[in-house]
């Protein structure tokens, strides 16, 4: 591997990592920001050590630091830990609480998301800034070229911000109140525009699910179990057998977006699917025609209701949308009660005083609901039913 020069790093335009050797290497942020990272092993385990921003540390004072650091690693000394009586840097104290947050993510991509948008947006402006000397004033700094432009962003790079700093109050690497506090009176107003997930109208869904029904294939039958059982993608495509009990479909809080278990009353059209599908696979219920390195099934792609509608022709609506098929179907149609149709769909609903009265899942009432839905969606029943509260 060919060392860096300054002039091969001024040249890099392609978000990556360079190595330089020896564990070190140059990072280049999806925003060309650029920035030194050891990895060497520190005790057993792999760590990487931030070393500063490239616009500040000099590829020949990273070399010197990487060297200081693998020499402390291999006496069994812990760098961070040398360089936190030195005082503890931005980027050290967010490492130190992303590696903290890792075993609560359900999901390893929330872990990779979490790190990248500090990478992005705090590391090359405050990373290599000793924690304690940093204010409101840097947090601004961080915050405001994405506020307005990248508001949902930036929100959550604002939680990301108060977590660090609130780990670092509590570690003892940070004598101040909390400078995310506060922060939000200095920030302009935004008021984002409610963006809803394209939908099917309710009246045109026994057609589509009829097109639906005339294609072979899983996505197509994961597809109809999505609809009948109005679940999200995700449900759908990681469900499992040992989650099917006779009519009813348990998911585990793990697989929900709320993380809360939800019972799903399966419909007979909805069994009838399952049955189609049995036999496929003795863990997943639709599981893709790819395997894992071990030979076990995985879920199917993520954008395999995309490209299933792509090849029906089907455009501006998307899989989620098909939730919103279902309310609408509920208030213009079924005219079910509002706390019906959000419990069928596992929302919350209510203030939190009503919901901590509302004790029961509605699921005798949910399964009434659900066999009228079927009805409906395969063009059994055309007719508009009551599910209001006698």
């Amino acid at each position: 591997m060919p060392k860096l020069t300054k002039r091969s790093i001024d040249a890099l335009k392609e978000p990556g990592m360079y190595g330089d050797g020896e564990g070190l290497y140059l990072r280049v942020g999806p925003t060309l920001s650029k920035s030194w990272i050891l990895r060497t092993v520190v005790h057993g385990k792999r760590r990487d050590l931030g070393l500063g921003s490239a616009s500040h540390v000099t590829l020949a004072e990273a070399r010197e630091t990487a060297r200081e650091y693998r020499k402390k690693a291999r006496q069994g000394s812990d760098p961070v830990a040398l360089r936190r009586k030195q005082g503890l840097t931005f980027e050290d104290a967010a490492r130190e609480v992303h590696a903290s947050m890792l075993p609560t993510w359900r999901n390893p991509k929330h872990g990779r998301i979490w790190i990248s948008g500090l990478e992005r947006y705090a590391f090359p402006i405050i990373g290599n800034r000793q924690i304690d000397s940093l204010t409101s004033a840097d947090v601004l700094a961080v915050l405001t070229p994405v506020w307005v432009e990248k508001h949902e962003t930036a929100k959550r790079l604002r939680q990301r911000l108060g977590a660090i700093f609130d780990w670092a109050r509590g570690a003892g690497h940070y004598p101040h109140e909390n400078p995310v506090s506060g922060i939000k009176k200095a920030l302009p107003v935004v008021r984002p525009l409610v963006q809803h997930m394209n939908a099917l109208d309710w009246k045109e869904l026994p057609a589509f699910f009829q097109q639906l029904g005339q294609r072979e294939g899983l996505s197509a039958r994961a597809f109809e179990f999505l609809i009948l059982t109005c679940g999200r993608s995700n449900e759908i495509r990681g469900a499992r057998w040992s989650e099917i009990a006779g009519n009813v479909w348990d998911i585990p809080g793990e697989r929900m977006k709320a993380g809360r278990p939800h019972r799903v009353p399966l419909s007979d059209r909805a069994l009838t699917v399952l049955e189609a599908v049995r036999g496929l696979d003795d863990d997943l219920i639709f599981p893709s025609t790819k395997r894992a390195d071990d030979g076990s099934a995985v879920p199917m792609s993520d954008t395999v209701f995309h490209r299933l509608m792509k090849r029906m022709k089907v455009e501006g609506i998307t899989a989620h949308g098909f939730r919103s098929t279902f309310r609408d179907w509920c208030s213009e149609s079924a005219r079910a009660d509002r706390e019906l149709a959000e419990a069928a769909l596992a929302h919350s609903f209510g203030s939190l005083v009503e919901r901590a009265y509302a004790r029961s899942d509605l699921f005798e009432r949910r399964r009434e609901l659900m066999d009228a839905w079927a009805r409906y969606v395969t063009g059994e029943s055309g007719d508009v039913v009551q599910m209001v509260r006698a």
